[in-house]
């Protein structure tokens, strides 16, 4: 399931992201790239560092907050995240999101990808995330503060800068709910209770979808 989430950061948090991104410095982002991914990888990081472990804090704590993503995407761990630029000139072509990353308690598997816009669209030409599905393409291009989320087993890629430089998060999620189409089933349900809940209150159906889902995670959960 792809999804966007506007403005899952504050105008405020933008703000004190990008005042430290100016000061920042980045590096080259093939250091980051699997062996396949540095033949089509063109673009630059946030070197690690003080800096980088702040700025990745503040972008935990505003998902954490978020109910939408974490309904939809159950998160294990979000063992991933980095600051990338690109300026004119760059891009990453098409690739696959490596299928496991380390984090901090060991090796963790990819399931869910995001990607967070940290500066406008109008201050580049280019860039668009493009996802691959079998039939056509889906391009995104989001406002500052907003994330698109797809499933890392995707296909995707991000066109060349023409003028500007685009500023973004990158992150990797493993899901509680391995299987997407498990994820969804949860998160159908889950909006229907809260509908039924908004509209009756705590009702007989409210209950059964309720038992459901719970019993649902027993069978689907990965902890």
């Amino acid at each position: 399931m792809i999804f966007s989430i506007d403005q899952i950061i504050s105008p405020q948090e933008l703000a004190e992201i990008k005042q430290i991104l100016e000061q920042a410095e980045f590096v080259d982002g093939k250091l980051t790239a699997g062996w396949h991914a540095k033949l089509v990888k063109n673009n630059q990081q946030l070197k690690a560092g003080t800096s980088q472990k702040e700025l990745q804090g503040k972008i935990r704590t505003a998902i954490a907050k978020n109910a939408l993503f974490q309904s939809t995407v159950r998160p294990k761990s979000i063992h991933s995240l980095l600051f990338s630029r690109y300026d004119v000139g760059m891009s990453y072509d098409t690739h696959v999101d490596n299928a496991l990353m380390k984090g901090s308690s060991g090796l963790c598997r990819s399931d869910v990808s995001f990607t967070l816009f940290l500066n406008s669209p109008q201050d580049y030409e280019g860039g668009e995330l493009v996802i691959e599905g079998v039939q056509e393409e889906q391009s995104y291009k989001l406002e500052a503060g907003s994330v698109i989320v797809y499933p890392s087993t995707t296909l995707h890629r991000v066109n060349p800068i023409a003028r500007g430089t685009r500023l973004v998060v990158v992150g990797w999620v493993q899901s509680t709910i391995r299987d997407a189409s498990d994820r969804e089933i949860l998160f159908d349900l889950d909006t229907a209770r809260r509908a039924i809940f908004a509209k009756s209150g705590k009702t007989p159906e409210f209950d059964l979808i309720s038992k459901s889902i719970a019993n649902l995670l027993r069978k689907w959960a990965d902890i």
